[in-house]
């Protein structure tokens, strides 16, 4: 087989990398992956495992400054640029001041900028003015109550919350389940929530926050999403994802809608002709007609 012709190819193309220190169940990677761009990199390690379930006990057995020096040490030699602690109840466990100081060890033994799941998701309701809100989480109400006093030492306060009370296989939740808790959660307080945070980055989220924030209206995010969302911006580059309320803020409540050119449009610089005026007349009329209706034109 003749391969020469790629030599003209070049590449692979440069990445940047994104380290990701994870606790040892972490099961999503794919997940966190979607999130990301074709030119960053993520390069996963995890915490060494403990047989402990779900717990304020494990958050803080995950979190201890001498394993994450481990992990970040083990993620040395790709290089990333930013670290990132990929765990919410690992991050908020010891509170804010807890959260600063998991930060400041993993970049001393790093020697590149850190965040944590937490503290980034201040960070995305500081970015959505969001101040209150509605929760969903997998944890104890125990665990649960924890990251209520965490965000509110953020100066955010939890108007509705709703649990599963889950210690073990959380990434086993199916979609459906996501979306009634969250449902559950704003109800009563949907015109008084700011946004909805689903909590646990080993909670599967990526496809219902569109469809969520149709439906709910309102900015809908997660710890995965903040996760990634804050990780990029440190690295100058953006998250992607469809129609998320975080990653885009045309989709936020409030934005000024897209305004559409009317048909007549005046062809671009450069010669090109718009794409109506290649349709035949009785098509442009009835398109004309259709969009001077409010309706689709489409059946």
């Amino acid at each position: 087989m003749d391969v020469s012709y790629l030599s003209y190819l070049g590449g692979p193309h440069p990445q940047r990398g994104v380290g990701v220190v994870a606790p040892f169940d972490f099961a999503l990677d794919r997940e966190l992956w979607r999130w990301v761009p074709d030119e960053v990199s993520l390069h996963v390690t995890r915490t060494p495992y403990v047989p402990v379930e779900v717990s304020l006990d494990l958050a803080r057995l995950v979190s201890e400054h001498e394993t994450l020096g481990e992990a970040v040490r083990a993620l040395g030699t790709p290089g990333p640029e930013v670290l990132a602690y990929a765990c919410t109840s690992g991050s908020f466990v010891g509170g804010r001041a807890g959260e600063l100081a998991m930060c400041e060890a993993m970049t001393r033994a790093g020697e590149v900028p850190s965040l944590t799941t937490s503290g980034a998701l201040l960070e995305a309701l500081d970015e959505l003015g969001a101040r209150r809100i509605a929760l969903v989480t997998p944890y104890t109400m125990s665990v649960t109550h924890s990251l209520e006093d965490y965000l509110a030492e953020g100066g955010v306060t939890v108007l509705g919350r709703a649990f599963m009370g889950l210690t073990r296989h959380i990434w086993r939740v199916p979609y459906r389940d996501v979306v009634d808790m969250a449902r559950h959660a704003v109800s009563g307080f949907a015109d008084e929530v700011d946004a909805l945070f689903i909590s646990c980055t080993n909670l599967p989220t990526y496809d219902v926050i569109p469809q969520l924030e149709a439906e709910l209206r309102m900015p809908v995010i997660s710890a995965n999403q903040v996760t990634m969302w804050a990780a990029l911006r440190r690295l100058g580059t953006r998250a992607v994802g469809p129609y998320q309320a975080l990653l885009d803020p045309s989709a936020r409540p409030g934005a000024a809608p897209l305004e559409t050119p009317p048909l007549d449009t005046p062809p671009a610089a450069g010669g090109q002709v718009p794409l109506q005026d290649s349709l035949p007349e009785a098509l442009r009329e009835s398109l004309q007609d259709s969009l001077q209706e409010g309706q689709p034109p489409w059946p």
